[in-house]
């Protein structure tokens, strides 16, 4: 199949879109599974849409830019892999081997990101200082563009070229660049947790902190085993406060309390 013009230009606005949104609020449509589903109904073929996003999704589970990281994107991947396998006749397989070094790229075009942001931050910051409302409206659209070249334009140029663009950057980008982003990305994430522990409670907590470190650190443990984890001692610590909670209050009823008086 021969993807035409529009199939480009609208696979391009749809990567602009997600990654926006990816950055919101919304967690349906910043999905690999969704993306996949849309390129797939762009594309025609919304079986191998759903085939390969819902694979993508699978590799994403419990993998979040938590703290500033940079994750491999499956979103933009999704939209790449779904749309090469109805492009080509190799299937649905074909399409999910190239989305995943697609998504690994991505790593290095979030940093960029990452980086431009700062930049316009900076401006913004000293816009601030001198009431520049226009200044400051300039450099936050400037910032939003930036997070959707390093998506939407990605997706144009590997479309237009076919899947060879991939690994020629990949091949071309020098070392000492590629390394350093690498070493980049991989500060960000432990800035972004440090300053995250600062408004955590964590010296009531520390217990949990440390069985976490514990269990990825030395026992392996896969994030998404992690995650459930966490869930189990979130629920067991919401049910001791709703316990302690009931106590309190059945002593309240019994001492003869008034509720105003309780609450003051």
């Amino acid at each position: 199949m021969q993807i035409e013009m529009w199939q480009i230009i609208l696979l391009s606005l749809l990567g602009f879109y997600a990654i926006v949104e990816n950055l919101g609020i919304c967690i349906l449509a910043n999905q690999a599974l969704m993306m996949g589903t849309i390129t797939g109904l762009i594309m025609g073929d919304l079986t191998t849409g759903l085939a390969v996003g819902a694979t993508l999704q699978l590799m994403g589970l419990g993998i979040q830019a938590y703290g500033g990281a940079s994750v491999p994107d499956y979103m933009t991947a999704s939209i790449v892999g779904t749309a090469f396998a109805v492009m080509s006749s190799k299937g649905i397989e074909f399409g999910i081997g190239l989305a995943v070094p697609v998504g690994l790229l991505m790593i290095q075009l979030d940093i960029l990101a990452r980086f431009c942001n700062v930049f316009f931050q900076k401006r913004i910051d000293s816009a601030v200082e001198h009431v520049d409302e226009n200044k400051i409206k300039l450099f936050h659209r400037l910032g939003i563009v930036s997070w959707d070249l390093s998506r939407g334009l990605p997706i144009f140029l590997v479309l237009n070229f076919g899947e060879s663009i991939v690994k020629f950057v990949s091949d071309v980008i020098p070392t000492w660049v590629t390394g350093g982003l690498q070493v980049a990305g991989g500060m960000l994430p432990a800035v972004g947790i440090a300053i995250l522990l600062r408004y955590l409670p964590v010296k009531q907590f520390i217990t949990y902190l440390l069985l976490g470190f514990v269990a990825v650190a030395y026992l392996y443990i896969p994030m998404f085993g992690v995650a459930i984890v966490g869930f189990a001692l979130a629920l067991l610590q919401f049910k001791k406060l709703t316990e302690a909670t009931t106590v309190t209050q059945q002593v309240v009823v019994n001492e003869g309390i008034s509720e105003d008086e309780y609450e003051n």
